[in-house]
């Protein structure tokens, strides 16, 4: 009980220091160039949001926001909205567009045709705006073991990680729970895609550890991050159980989890992935930085 009271008091006092950040710019730069600390964040941590989280806010009043709170970019953002994005200095740190969906994907050969030709349209393009990652998915079982999946997708990325390479872009396969939101899900498990990650052998090719999904169906994040880091290039943050805030109503301590990630010396990028709860939903997007930077 003593240590739970203790992590809300931190919290609570991160969060005290939100008010600041609710002066916007008039108190922070009119906007923050990528991995550039700001007067308000320490600048261990490159901080992102995802788009789709805050699809209701003008992408212009998203990007403003992002700018005064002191975000290198914004996540899940195609080709269509980089202009928007460069607009305001930001970056697209997780590229996407060249899936096809959350459930076809490089576990099923069938998919391989289409999946190989829209990568390499999209690693272009991403390497031509200047931005280094795009995201990609397993698929669902669909009855398939773990081997037939690993060797599918193994089989398939090759055909697309040369060019990758070449071009300075990181393909990036996200971990997803399989027990609520994504069900059949064959990504669902560090140690499969740890797997995959050694069996394409490129820096190229990395997991991106979605804290959320990976507490669901994991736990023992922290020992994950710790014993498998050279293997993520992006991390993503929700609170459990909900996907909402990341405060004292849910039960991960992320200052901690943060933490470890800046002490196996990762540079990438986490980006925000709540669904806000609460009415003023960029001032949750703020506080959730404030939580994260450490």
């Amino acid at each position: 009980m003593e240590e739970k009271s203790n992590r809300r008091t931190v919290i609570k006092n991160i969060l005290a220091g939100s008010a600041a950040l609710a002066a916007g710019s008039s108190v922070l730069p009119s906007f923050a160039s990528p991995h550039k600390k700001t007067e308000m964040l320490k600048g261990n941590i490159h901080h992102s949001v995802c788009r789709w989280c805050f699809s209701d806010v003008p992408l212009e009043q998203l990007c403003t926001t992002a700018n005064n709170i002191g975000l290198v970019g914004i996540d899940l953002v195609g080709p269509k909205d980089w202009p928007t994005l460069k607009k305001y200095s930001l970056i697209s740190t997780m590229c996407n567009g060249a899936e096809i969906s959350l459930t076809k994907g490089w576990n099923d050969k069938q998919y391989h045709p289409t999946l190989i030709k829209n990568y390499t349209e999209h690693i272009e393009l991403v390497a031509k705006a200047g931005y280094t990652n795009l995201i990609c998915f397993s698929g669902s079982r669909n009855g398939m073991d773990d081997e037939t999946g690993l060797k599918n997708c193994t089989e398939g990325l090759k055909q697309i990680i040369g060019l990758a390479e070449k071009n300075g872009v990181t393909i990036q396969m996200e971990l997803l729970n399989s027990k609520i939101d994504h069900k059949d899900n064959m990504c669902d498990r560090t140690p499969w895609g740890v797997e995959l990650c050694k069996r394409i052998g490129s820096d190229n090719f990395k997991l991106l550890y979605d804290i959320y999904h990976m507490q669901i169906d994991e736990g023992d994040v922290i020992r994950t991050i710790r014993d498998y880091h050279q293997y993520l290039g992006h991390f993503h943050t929700a609170g459990v159980p909900g996907r909402h805030e990341i405060d004292e109503t849910q039960e991960l301590y992320y200052p901690a989890i943060m933490k470890a990630i800046v002490a196996t010396g990762f540079k990438g990028y986490t980006a925000q992935e709540f669904i806000p709860a609460a009415a003023d939903k960029l001032g949750s997007l703020k506080k959730a930085v404030l939580i994260c930077d450490v």
